[in-house]
């Protein structure tokens, strides 16, 4: 399964501090409203999912990426969001500098192996440097879902 297969342009948003993402709790938020329009489960149940999980430990995994997830009774498939924040926010990542690029999973309860196999596929795609950068320089939402469609036609 790929990225792309779980997200689609219209939940993918290229934001700036002064369009009010600042903090932690914004982009969790931000996300949230993102992911509850591919789901149709309330963003509050999703914000209050996402923010369990981070109260565990940060998803921030380094190198300007977190990946927030969790998982819901009612969902059957997974679903993914982008918040694009090129200023940078403080996540608590674990190599403690802000992360920029935030991509939301939520996904059904009883996928716990499909969870954690996009989680991976994920993290590996967003390993790479090029990719990263690109991601950053896109202007909208479109360019950035672009971005990412280009790049896995160009994996296996």
């Amino acid at each position: 399964m790929r990225l792309t297969d779980i997200l689609t342009e219209d939940r993918v948003r290229v934001t700036r501090h002064q369009d009010g993402i600042k903090v932690k709790s914004e982009v969790l938020e931000a996300l949230s409203l993102l992911l509850a329009s591919g789901t149709g489960q309330a963003a509050e149940l999703i914000h209050k999912t996402l923010t369990d999980r981070e109260s565990l430990q940060s998803t921030g995994i380094g190198d300007g990426v977190a990946i927030p997830h969790g998982s819901l009774e009612a969902l059957v498939t997974q679903t993914a969001a982008i918040v694009l924040c090129p200023d940078g926010v403080d996540f608590h990542s674990i190599d403690g500098r802000p992360a920029k690029i935030f991509v939301g999973v939520i996904g059904p309860r009883g996928s716990t192996g499909e969870h954690l196999r996009m989680l991976a596929r994920i993290s590996r795609l967003l390993r790479d440097g090029n990719l990263r950068d690109r991601l950053l320089e896109a202007s909208d939402g479109t360019q950035a879902f672009d971005v990412i469609v280009e790049e896995e036609r160009g994996r296996p």
